[in-house]
C-alpha cells in the first residue's frame, strides 16, 4: 500500500488524472462532507462489491481521518490491485489544508 498526501490528491484532481477517488466513509458521514467525483462504498460493503473497482485503475482511498482507508487499501492490494494510495489524514485533513468550505466534523 502506498500513501498519498491530501496536497497530492489535490493535485490530481486540478490536473484531472484518471483515477478513482474511492470513499470508504458510512452514508452519514457523506452528508456532513464530501468530495465531487468520487465513488463511495461503504468500508463494511467493500468486500461484496469488490467486482465493481477496476484492478487496474489508480485508486486513491479516502475516509474520515484515514485509518479506514489505510485498512481498505491494504485489503485491495491483498487482492490483486496493484496501484492503491490511501489518502493521508482523510477528508479531514483535505478540508483543513486543501478547501476550508468542506466541513469538517468528529
Amino acid at each position: 500500500m502506498q500513501e498519498i498526501s491530501v496536497d497530492e490528491l489535490a493535485r490530481w484532481r486540478s490536473e484531472q488524472k484518471a483515477f478513482v477517488l474511492l470513499d470508504v466513509r458510512e452514508p452519514h458521514e457523506l452528508t456532513l462532507a464530501s468530495l465531487d467525483g468520487a465513488t463511495h462504498v461503504p468500508m463494511r460493503d467493500l468486500p461484496a462489491r469488490l467486482n465493481e473497482l477496476d484492478k487496474d485503475a489508480e485508486i486513491a482511498v479516502l475516509c474520515h481521518h484515514g485509518g479506514r482507508s489505510a485498512q481498505v487499501a491494504r485489503f485491495l492490494t491483498q487482492h490483486g490491485f496493484a496501484n492503491v494510495y490511501n489518502v493521508d489524514g482523510g477528508i479531514n485533513e483535505y478540508a483543513t489544508r486543501i478547501d476550508p468550505s468542506i466541513p469538517t466534523y468528529r
